[in-house]
């Protein structure tokens, strides 16, 4: 078992270790291109919305 100091020691070790980790990727996703604008007044198709599965058709009288 370690004593206080050296799990403090372990402890920032890990931290800094974790730090240089998220640090990399941070800078490897601002790399990335990004993705298009998107025009929120765009318009999309809507298709007609098809029956639910697994519902039992309701015979009409």
């Amino acid at each position: 078992m370690a004593n206080r100091y050296e799990r403090l020691k372990l402890h920032r070790r890990m931290q800094r270790r974790i730090q240089l980790v998220v640090e990399e990727r941070r800078v490897a996703f601002a790399a990335r291109q990004p993705d298009p604008a998107y025009d929120p007044e765009t318009t999309m198709e809507v298709s007609v919305p098809q029956r639910a599965i697994g519902r039992a058709a309701i015979p009409q009288l």
